[in-house]
């Protein structure tokens, strides 16, 4: 099994380094976030503003989500292996089996069609 890319993009940057309000900030002015497929791996992302972003096929293992809003985010594909999810709000495409499976067992998150 290959390790997630870490990517070179600025904003990819800012939320390794925990910089949020600075992500947050540049997101609300237009700046793009290329964070698809990458490694979020155990980072505390409490407090990000994830309206809008694709986080398909991303790493989120043992990252803090707790009270995230993801409704508006593309999870599909990506795993929450021992995420902290309380309080987070995720996309309703997601069954609930979805979310335990990948929360338990780090499968990837597949859409209902």
């Amino acid at each position: 099994m290959s390790k997630p890319p870490m990517k070179d993009h600025p904003m990819y940057h800012l939320l390794r380094e925990g910089k949020l309000d600075e992500f947050n900030t540049l997101k609300s002015r237009g700046e793009a976030a290329d964070l698809r497929a990458c490694d979020l791996r155990g980072l505390d992302l409490r407090g990000l503003d994830a309206n809008g972003l694709d986080l398909g096929d991303t790493y989120l293992r043992q990252a803090d989500l707790r009270g995230v809003d993801l409704r508006e985010t593309n999870l599909e594909g990506a795993s929450i292996n021992g995420a902290k999810i309380s309080g987070a709000y995720l996309p309703a495409q997601l069954s609930a089996d979805e979310i335990t499976l990948s929360l338990l067992h780090g499968t990837r998150m597949r859409y209902r069609r």
